[in-house]
Protein backbone atom coordinates (compact mmCIF):
# COMPACT_ATOMS: atom_id res chain seq x y z
CA UNK A 1 0.00 0.00 0.00
CA UNK A 2 1.11 3.45 -0.80
CA UNK A 3 2.03 6.10 1.40
CA UNK A 4 -0.70 8.35 -0.37
CA UNK A 5 -3.43 5.35 -0.30
CA UNK A 6 -2.51 5.02 3.24
CA UNK A 7 -3.34 8.64 3.95
CA UNK A 8 -6.99 8.78 1.84
CA UNK A 9 -7.49 6.24 4.09
CA UNK A 10 -6.68 7.92 7.02
CA UNK A 11 -8.69 11.32 5.65
CA UNK A 12 -11.81 9.11 5.37
CA UNK A 13 -12.05 7.42 8.65
CA UNK A 14 -11.23 10.66 10.19
CA UNK A 15 -14.42 12.10 8.34
CA UNK A 16 -16.55 9.02 9.99
CA UNK A 17 -15.10 9.47 13.23
CA UNK A 18 -16.45 13.22 13.65
CA UNK A 19 -19.92 12.12 12.25
CA UNK A 20 -19.69 9.73 14.66
CA UNK A 21 -19.24 11.94 17.32
CA UNK A 22 -21.93 14.47 16.27
CA UNK A 23 -24.68 11.84 16.41
CA UNK A 24 -23.48 11.40 20.12
CA UNK A 25 -23.83 14.63 20.37
CA UNK A 26 -27.79 14.39 18.98
CA UNK A 27 -28.02 11.44 21.02
CA UNK A 28 -27.15 13.45 24.70
CA UNK A 29 -29.34 15.65 23.78
CA UNK A 30 -31.78 13.76 22.99
CA UNK A 31 -31.27 11.96 26.42
CA UNK A 32 -31.72 15.50 27.97
CA UNK A 33 -35.22 15.91 27.26
CA UNK A 34 -35.88 11.99 29.30
CA UNK A 35 -33.83 12.90 32.49
CA UNK A 36 -34.75 15.63 35.28
CA UNK A 37 -30.73 16.50 35.55
CA UNK A 38 -28.01 16.52 33.48
CA UNK A 39 -25.32 15.19 36.06
CA UNK A 40 -25.02 11.69 36.35
CA UNK A 41 -22.08 10.54 38.04
CA UNK A 42 -23.12 6.79 37.86
CA UNK A 43 -23.18 6.88 34.40
CA UNK A 44 -20.44 8.85 33.44
CA UNK A 45 -18.55 6.05 35.83
CA UNK A 46 -20.55 3.33 34.74
CA UNK A 47 -19.25 4.52 30.64
CA UNK A 48 -15.84 5.02 31.55
CA UNK A 49 -15.39 1.67 33.67
CA UNK A 50 -16.60 0.03 30.28
CA UNK A 51 -14.17 1.49 27.79
CA UNK A 52 -11.73 0.66 30.01
CA UNK A 53 -12.45 -3.26 29.99
CA UNK A 54 -13.02 -2.47 26.10
CA UNK A 55 -9.78 -0.97 25.80
CA UNK A 56 -7.42 -3.38 23.17
CA UNK A 57 -4.66 -3.65 20.56
CA UNK A 58 -3.06 -0.54 20.25
CA UNK A 59 -4.78 2.06 22.38
CA UNK A 60 -3.88 2.50 25.58
CA UNK A 61 -6.38 2.41 28.47
CA UNK A 62 -5.49 5.65 29.84
CA UNK A 63 -5.26 7.68 26.66
CA UNK A 64 -8.92 6.35 25.84
CA UNK A 65 -10.03 7.38 29.05
CA UNK A 66 -8.84 10.54 28.48
CA UNK A 67 -10.64 11.09 25.21
CA UNK A 68 -14.14 9.79 26.67
CA UNK A 69 -13.67 12.03 29.90
CA UNK A 70 -13.57 15.32 27.09
CA UNK A 71 -16.07 13.53 25.21
CA UNK A 72 -18.66 13.74 28.18
CA UNK A 73 -17.87 17.23 29.63
CA UNK A 74 -18.61 18.47 25.72
CA UNK A 75 -21.68 16.50 26.22
CA UNK A 76 -22.59 18.20 29.53
CA UNK A 77 -21.77 21.31 28.03
CA UNK A 78 -24.19 21.12 24.73
CA UNK A 79 -26.96 19.94 27.35
CA UNK A 80 -26.53 23.15 29.41
CA UNK A 81 -27.24 25.09 25.97
CA UNK A 82 -31.01 25.83 24.99
CA UNK A 83 -30.83 23.41 22.03
CA UNK A 84 -33.73 23.15 19.73
CA UNK A 85 -33.83 19.82 18.52
CA UNK A 86 -35.58 19.26 15.06
CA UNK A 87 -36.38 15.68 13.70
CA UNK A 88 -36.34 14.76 9.93
CA UNK A 89 -36.50 11.59 7.77
CA UNK A 90 -33.66 10.22 6.34
CA UNK A 91 -30.44 10.31 6.49
CA UNK A 92 -27.97 14.20 7.01
CA UNK A 93 -27.86 15.43 3.74
CA UNK A 94 -31.25 14.68 2.88
CA UNK A 95 -33.56 17.53 1.32
CA UNK A 96 -35.82 17.40 5.04
CA UNK A 97 -32.55 18.52 6.69
CA UNK A 98 -31.49 21.37 3.70
CA UNK A 99 -35.09 22.49 3.86
CA UNK A 100 -34.72 23.22 8.10
CA UNK A 101 -31.39 24.79 7.41
CA UNK A 102 -33.14 27.55 5.48
CA UNK A 103 -36.00 27.60 7.84
CA UNK A 104 -33.53 27.86 10.89
CA UNK A 105 -29.91 27.11 10.71
CA UNK A 106 -29.56 27.03 14.58
CA UNK A 107 -31.71 24.03 14.91
CA UNK A 108 -30.19 20.91 15.55
CA UNK A 109 -31.32 18.36 13.21
CA UNK A 110 -31.43 14.75 13.89
CA UNK A 111 -32.20 12.28 11.20
CA UNK A 112 -35.08 9.42 11.91
CA UNK A 113 -35.27 6.11 10.02
CA UNK A 114 -39.01 6.83 8.57
CA UNK A 115 -41.65 9.87 8.81
CA UNK A 116 -43.48 7.90 11.46
CA UNK A 117 -40.28 8.17 14.02
CA UNK A 118 -40.44 11.71 13.44
CA UNK A 119 -43.88 11.81 14.70
CA UNK A 120 -43.25 9.50 17.63
CA UNK A 121 -40.33 11.65 18.48
CA UNK A 122 -42.36 15.11 18.50
CA UNK A 123 -45.20 13.12 20.58
CA UNK A 124 -42.78 11.66 23.19
CA UNK A 125 -40.76 15.01 23.67
CA UNK A 126 -37.65 14.30 22.23
CA UNK A 127 -37.67 16.65 19.47
CA UNK A 128 -38.84 20.16 19.95
CA UNK A 129 -40.09 20.08 16.15
CA UNK A 130 -40.33 17.53 13.47
CA UNK A 131 -39.61 18.77 9.99
CA UNK A 132 -41.86 16.18 6.72
CA UNK A 133 -42.16 16.66 3.08
CA UNK A 134 -45.95 16.71 2.06
CA UNK A 135 -45.81 17.27 -1.45
CA UNK A 136 -43.45 17.53 -4.52
CA UNK A 137 -44.08 19.20 -8.08
CA UNK A 138 -43.01 16.02 -9.97
CA UNK A 139 -44.51 13.21 -6.89
CA UNK A 140 -47.61 14.46 -6.08
CA UNK A 141 -48.49 14.66 -2.23
CA UNK A 142 -46.29 12.30 0.38
CA UNK A 143 -49.16 9.65 1.07
CA UNK A 144 -47.27 8.47 4.33
CA UNK A 145 -47.33 11.63 5.78
CA UNK A 146 -51.04 12.91 4.79
CA UNK A 147 -51.96 9.97 6.74
CA UNK A 148 -49.92 10.32 9.58
CA UNK A 149 -51.15 13.95 9.77
CA UNK A 150 -55.10 12.17 9.78
CA UNK A 151 -53.42 10.26 12.96
CA UNK A 152 -52.13 12.89 15.20
CA UNK A 153 -52.83 15.98 17.38
CA UNK A 154 -49.91 17.48 16.23
CA UNK A 155 -49.50 21.17 15.01
CA UNK A 156 -48.13 22.92 11.91
CA UNK A 157 -45.28 26.07 13.25
CA UNK A 158 -44.17 26.49 9.64
CA UNK A 159 -43.49 25.69 6.07
CA UNK A 160 -40.80 25.94 3.54
CA UNK A 161 -40.81 25.62 -0.11
CA UNK A 162 -37.74 23.92 -1.58
CA UNK A 163 -36.53 23.74 -5.16
CA UNK A 164 -34.68 20.46 -5.22
CA UNK A 165 -31.30 20.27 -7.32
CA UNK A 166 -29.86 16.80 -7.66
CA UNK A 167 -26.17 16.56 -7.96
CA UNK A 168 -24.15 13.28 -8.83
CA UNK A 169 -21.16 13.53 -6.67
CA UNK A 170 -18.26 11.07 -6.64
CA UNK A 171 -15.26 10.09 -4.14
CA UNK A 172 -13.01 12.70 -4.15
CA UNK A 173 -9.75 12.34 -6.90
CA UNK A 174 -12.36 9.69 -9.36
CA UNK A 175 -12.24 10.05 -13.01
CA UNK A 176 -15.80 10.49 -14.07
CA UNK A 177 -14.89 8.33 -16.70
CA UNK A 178 -14.64 5.13 -14.60
CA UNK A 179 -17.69 5.54 -13.42
CA UNK A 180 -20.28 2.89 -14.61
CA UNK A 181 -23.07 2.85 -11.60
CA UNK A 182 -25.35 5.57 -9.50
CA UNK A 183 -26.88 4.75 -6.14
CA UNK A 184 -29.73 6.83 -4.48
CA UNK A 185 -33.34 6.54 -3.80
CA UNK A 186 -36.09 5.63 -6.65
CA UNK A 187 -37.44 9.38 -7.09
CA UNK A 188 -33.75 10.67 -7.64
CA UNK A 189 -33.18 7.90 -9.76
CA UNK A 190 -36.21 8.19 -12.00
CA UNK A 191 -36.18 12.29 -11.76
CA UNK A 192 -32.59 11.62 -13.09
CA UNK A 193 -33.74 8.99 -15.55
CA UNK A 194 -32.67 10.68 -19.15
CA UNK A 195 -29.37 11.90 -17.61
CA UNK A 196 -28.42 8.34 -16.68
CA UNK A 197 -29.71 7.12 -20.17
CA UNK A 198 -27.64 9.34 -22.04
CA UNK A 199 -24.36 9.09 -19.78
CA UNK A 200 -24.55 4.64 -19.90
CA UNK A 201 -24.89 4.64 -15.77
CA UNK A 202 -26.39 2.18 -14.21
CA UNK A 203 -28.97 3.09 -11.75
CA UNK A 204 -29.22 1.13 -8.22
CA UNK A 205 -31.68 2.18 -6.05
CA UNK A 206 -30.66 2.79 -2.20
CA UNK A 207 -33.17 3.74 0.90
CA UNK A 208 -32.70 7.41 0.60
CA UNK A 209 -30.23 9.95 -1.67
CA UNK A 210 -28.34 11.00 1.61
CA UNK A 211 -27.62 7.31 2.97
CA UNK A 212 -26.72 6.43 -0.70
CA UNK A 213 -23.76 9.28 -0.11
CA UNK A 214 -22.75 7.99 3.40
CA UNK A 215 -22.06 4.48 1.98
CA UNK A 216 -20.51 6.14 -0.74
CA UNK A 217 -18.03 7.83 2.03
CA UNK A 218 -18.01 4.67 4.28
CA UNK A 219 -17.87 1.75 1.77
CA UNK A 220 -16.07 2.94 -0.71
CA UNK A 221 -17.24 1.07 -3.86
CA UNK A 222 -15.35 1.46 -6.84
CA UNK A 223 -16.88 2.44 -10.20
CA UNK A 224 -19.94 3.88 -8.14
CA UNK A 225 -21.17 7.52 -7.81
CA UNK A 226 -24.12 8.93 -6.04
CA UNK A 227 -27.22 11.67 -6.66
CA UNK A 228 -27.92 13.43 -3.50
CA UNK A 229 -27.72 16.84 -2.34
CA UNK A 230 -25.27 19.64 -2.35
CA UNK A 231 -25.27 19.30 1.45
CA UNK A 232 -24.84 15.54 1.87
CA UNK A 233 -21.64 16.40 -0.73
CA UNK A 234 -20.03 19.13 1.70
CA UNK A 235 -21.33 16.86 4.89
CA UNK A 236 -19.58 13.38 3.67
CA UNK A 237 -16.72 14.95 1.95
CA UNK A 238 -17.82 14.04 -1.38
CA UNK A 239 -16.94 15.78 -4.83
CA UNK A 240 -19.74 17.24 -7.02
CA UNK A 241 -19.22 15.85 -10.45
CA UNK A 242 -22.26 18.31 -12.07
CA UNK A 243 -25.47 20.20 -10.50
CA UNK A 244 -29.07 20.13 -11.12
CA UNK A 245 -28.94 16.78 -13.39
CA UNK A 246 -32.60 16.19 -13.05
CA UNK A 247 -35.03 16.06 -16.14
CA UNK A 248 -37.22 18.70 -15.00
CA UNK A 249 -37.17 22.65 -14.93
CA UNK A 250 -39.42 22.84 -12.02
CA UNK A 251 -39.00 20.08 -9.05
CA UNK A 252 -40.34 21.86 -5.45
CA UNK A 253 -40.71 20.54 -2.34
CA UNK A 254 -43.01 21.46 -0.13
CA UNK A 255 -42.30 20.76 4.14
CA UNK A 256 -44.22 21.66 7.11
CA UNK A 257 -42.48 21.83 10.25
CA UNK A 258 -44.66 20.03 12.88
CA UNK A 259 -45.08 20.80 16.49
CA UNK A 260 -46.72 19.55 19.85
CA UNK A 261 -48.28 22.82 20.69
CA UNK A 262 -50.03 25.23 18.34
CA UNK A 263 -47.89 28.00 16.94
CA UNK A 264 -48.09 31.30 18.79
CA UNK A 265 -46.53 33.57 16.95
CA UNK A 266 -47.79 35.71 13.82
CA UNK A 267 -48.90 33.92 10.79
CA UNK A 268 -50.25 34.75 7.20
CA UNK A 269 -51.36 31.41 6.01
CA UNK A 270 -53.39 28.37 7.83
CA UNK A 271 -53.85 24.74 7.73
CA UNK A 272 -56.85 22.81 8.23
CA UNK A 273 -58.19 18.89 8.37
CA UNK A 274 -61.73 18.42 7.86
CA UNK A 275 -63.99 15.67 7.28
CA UNK A 276 -67.46 15.59 5.53
CA UNK A 277 -70.48 13.33 5.40
CA UNK A 278 -70.72 10.73 2.84
CA UNK A 279 -72.96 12.52 0.26
CA UNK A 280 -73.34 14.45 -2.88
CA UNK A 281 -71.74 18.15 -2.25
CA UNK A 282 -70.93 18.47 1.10
CA UNK A 283 -66.94 19.31 0.22
CA UNK A 284 -68.45 22.02 -2.35
CA UNK A 285 -70.49 23.53 1.02
CA UNK A 286 -66.78 23.81 2.01
CA UNK A 287 -65.47 25.18 -0.52
CA UNK A 288 -68.20 27.96 -1.19
CA UNK A 289 -67.71 29.24 2.70
CA UNK A 290 -64.15 29.95 1.36
CA UNK A 291 -65.17 31.57 -1.79
CA UNK A 292 -67.66 33.81 0.04
CA UNK A 293 -65.53 34.96 2.17
CA UNK A 294 -62.86 36.01 -0.23
CA UNK A 295 -60.09 33.84 1.25
CA UNK A 296 -57.52 32.27 -1.00
CA UNK A 297 -57.23 28.58 -0.99
CA UNK A 298 -53.28 27.19 -1.95
CA UNK A 299 -54.01 23.48 -1.23
CA UNK A 300 -56.41 20.80 -1.08
CA UNK A 301 -56.19 17.21 -0.64
CA UNK A 302 -57.53 14.35 0.85
CA UNK A 303 -57.13 11.02 2.08
CA UNK A 304 -59.70 7.68 2.87
CA UNK A 305 -59.68 7.42 6.63
CA UNK A 306 -62.65 5.27 6.91
CA UNK A 307 -65.22 3.34 5.22
CA UNK A 308 -66.28 5.42 2.50
CA UNK A 309 -65.29 8.50 4.76
CA UNK A 310 -62.60 11.14 3.09
CA UNK A 311 -60.26 13.20 5.50
CA UNK A 312 -59.72 16.83 3.61
CA UNK A 313 -56.43 19.45 4.06
CA UNK A 314 -56.29 22.50 3.50
CA UNK A 315 -53.99 25.48 3.06
CA UNK A 316 -55.34 28.90 2.72
CA UNK A 317 -53.96 32.45 3.06
CA UNK A 318 -54.92 34.00 6.12
CA UNK A 319 -54.67 34.47 9.90
CA UNK A 320 -56.66 33.47 12.74
CA UNK A 321 -57.02 36.56 14.32
CA UNK A 322 -58.69 38.01 10.51
CA UNK A 323 -62.54 38.22 11.29
CA UNK A 324 -63.34 36.72 8.33
CA UNK A 325 -61.14 33.71 8.99
CA UNK A 326 -62.62 33.17 12.17
CA UNK A 327 -66.44 33.66 10.65
CA UNK A 328 -65.56 30.72 8.20
CA UNK A 329 -63.74 28.74 10.81
CA UNK A 330 -67.49 29.15 12.47
CA UNK A 331 -69.30 28.38 9.30
CA UNK A 332 -67.60 25.17 8.30
CA UNK A 333 -67.97 23.76 11.49
CA UNK A 334 -71.79 23.59 10.91
CA UNK A 335 -71.47 21.33 7.47
CA UNK A 336 -68.83 19.32 8.55
CA UNK A 337 -68.78 16.27 10.68
CA UNK A 338 -65.35 17.20 12.18
CA UNK A 339 -62.92 20.01 12.02
CA UNK A 340 -59.42 20.75 13.50
CA UNK A 341 -57.31 23.71 13.09
CA UNK A 342 -53.57 23.21 12.29
CA UNK A 343 -52.10 26.40 12.71
CA UNK A 344 -51.21 29.81 11.35
CA UNK A 345 -47.89 29.86 10.57
CA UNK A 346 -45.20 31.68 8.18
CA UNK A 347 -44.26 30.26 5.05
CA UNK A 348 -40.60 30.61 3.26
CA UNK A 349 -39.75 30.26 -0.35
CA UNK A 350 -36.94 29.09 -1.07
CA UNK A 351 -34.99 30.93 -4.08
Amino acid sequence: MELKEIRKKIDLLDSRILRILNYRMELALMAKKLKTSIEDKDREKEILERIRLNSTGLINAEFVEKVYTEIIKESKGLQQRDHRLIGFQGEHGAYGEVALRAWNSEWVSVPCAGYSAVFEGIKKGLFDYGIVAVENTLGGVVGEVNELLVNTDLYVAGAVELPVYLCLMTLPGTDHRDIRSVYSSSQALVQCHNFLERNHLEALQYYDSAGAAKMLAEDTPKSSAVIASKLAAEIYDLEIIKEDIDDFERNMTRFLILSAKANVAEGDKCSILFSTAHRAGTLFSVLEIFAKHDINLTRIGSIQSGAGNYTFFLDFIGSNKDEKVISSMEQIKKVTSSLRFMGCYKEKRVD
